[in-house]
């Protein structure tokens, strides 16, 4: 800290135990509050245009400005809803209630009491006949609260951020109020929202790296979910016909603009429905969503326009990765020779990365950055989709779509694999896979292997649709943000000990 805070600091704590030498305590245990400052503007508003007497209104917030002009003395203070100024007079306190404003400070909370009028500029004023210390703050805000601008410290110290731009606060809002609207789009269409473990025996559903942990009791080394799949598909094989959650799902992986380690996913799977009806209700569900946050169904995004209302396009997979990558990977059967392919091409391979995850990386290289509006891309091989149905007139192929938008995966949907033969079976690939890389599969971005899953799976599943959706990306996009930390109100940094 530097001397300049160091000092403002001590002042902040003399003034606060001069407040309880005088008997004041500075953190009262609750206060009055008759209105938010919302309901106080609209209410008097409503009173001006009745011509109707103002009332008492008893008001509270955080200090975000003070003018003292001798006997007068004007001040901002904001809650939750918004901002009004406040007009102190001695006339008005008295001399000793009014001297006490010399103990306050910007941050600190107060409780003011008094009716409202309208200044001479026109500004909507409360008239202050009490008031009351309901929170001393002991740290200076940020340079008068709007020079908060430090990335790093944004992120680290968010109740900064938060006080310090409103439209920060704002967009956590709208984020809310996207997932509001996300849950109310699916249980009018009769999902139900459920509840499934994040401690798990075996991190499966997902190509990802999986956090490890160690439960005590137990004495059994537990993983933080990777996806919420396997045990969504329990419940349809349990009778559920339509369910969802949205939770937090945690992977081992790199941080970047479009990754943080744990993040929020909608999975929703539906009994006796394919990829293409679930395609279908994707579309429906971003353009109500975009209409439910802004009214309307293009939104602005890194300086253009996104149009999310349907049809969206609908591209083959591997007729956009020929496309643009100018593979064609069906002529590269094996993943050596697929290998041998892109190593030809310049492109860097690892040893280790099967067929699948070589077509993924020619999908994310060339693909992914030139699909800026709504596309969904169909039809991946069977290597890279070890839980969706295959197609029944390819067999190499699954019946599988991404859902792509400004250049990042927002979705991912499968016609789900219910046979338990053929579920098995490919467990079993996964396995000799790991196998022949020599390294255990929670080192590894594979598949795992859920025996128990495979177990309810041989009591049959009905068809079904099911889908993944990243939240925080979807909240990117309707917030015109191109960094994933800036959605997410705690992403996940470096200790402050490795700086």
């Amino acid at each position: 800290m530097s001397p300049r805070l160091e000092k403002i600091t001590q002042q902040r704590l003399d003034k606060l135990e001069k407040l309880r030498n005088q008997a004041i305590n500075p953190y009262p245990p609750r206060c009055q509050r008759s209105h938010t400052i919302a309901q106080a503007l609209e209410l008097f508003q409503s009173q001006e245009k009745a011509q109707a007497t103002a009332e008492t209104l008893h008001l509270a917030g955080r200090i975000m400005s003070h003018r003292r002009m001798g006997r007068a003395t004007f001040a901002d203070i904001r809650d939750g809803s918004g901002k009004i100024q406040v007009y102190f007079r001695q006339d008005n306190l008295g001399p000793d209630k009014y001297n006490l404003l010399q103990e306050l400070d910007i941050g600190d909370f107060i409780g003011v009491g008094g009716p409202l009028f309208r200044t001479h500029t026109g500004e909507v004023t409360l008239k202050c006949s009490e008031f009351t210390l309901l929170a001393k703050s002991l740290e200076p805000l940020p340079e008068k609260w709007h020079g908060l601008v430090d990335a790093e410290k944004r992120y680290r110290q968010r109740y900064l951020d938060l006080i310090s731009n409103p439209e920060v606060k704002a967009r956590f809002e709208t984020r809310s109020h996207i997932i509001s609207a996300m849950r109310r789009f699916l249980d009018q269409r009769g999902f139900v929202e459920v509840e499934t473990p994040v401690l798990l025996p075996v991190a499966a559903g997902a190509t990802a790296r999986p956090f490890k942990t160690y439960h005590h009791t137990l004495e059994q080394e537990l993983y933080l979910r990777i996806a919420t799949e396997l045990y969504l598909k329990r419940l349809i094989i349990g009778g559920f016909d339509k369910v969802y959650e949205i939770g937090r799902i945690f992977r081992n992986e790199g941080i970047s603009t479009h990754h943080n380690p744990e993040f929020t996913m909608l999975e929703s799977y539906e009994a006796y429905v394919d990829y293409n009806a679930v395609m279908a209700m994707v579309e429906d569900m971003f353009c109500h969503i975009a209409r439910e946050v802004s009214g309307q169904t293009k939104m602005p995004y890194a300086g253009k326009e996104i149009e999310f209302a349907p049809p969206w396009p609908r591209l083959s997979l591997r007729e956009a990765v020929k496309s643009y990558s100018g593979i064609d990977f069906e002529d590269y059967p094996d993943e050596e020779s697929l290998r041998q392919k892109m190593r030809e091409s310049g492109i860097a391979v690892d040893e280790r990365e099967g067929r699948g995850k070589l077509i993924d990386k020619l999908l994310s290289d060339f693909v992914e950055p030139r699909l800026f509006q709504p596309t969904f891309l169909l039809d991946y091989p069977v290597e890279m989709s070890p839980l969706a149905k295959r197609k029944p007139d390819d067999p190499r192929y699954v019946e599988r779509f991404e859902a792509f938008v400004a250049g990042m995966e927002v979705a991912n949907s499968f016609t789900e694999l219910n046979d338990p033969l053929d579920q098995e079976a490919r467990f079993t690939e996964l396995e000799e896979l790991t196998k022949r890389v020599g390294q255990r599969s929670e080192e590894l971005d594979l598949e795992r292997v859920d025996d128990d899953f495979l177990q309810a799976m041989r009591y049959g599943m009905p068809p079904t649709g099911g889908l993944g959706v990243g939240i925080d990306r979807l909240v990117m996009l309707l917030t015109d943000q191109q960094s994933i930390r800036e959605v997410i109100l705690f992403p996940q940094l470096k200790s402050k000990t490795e700086l």
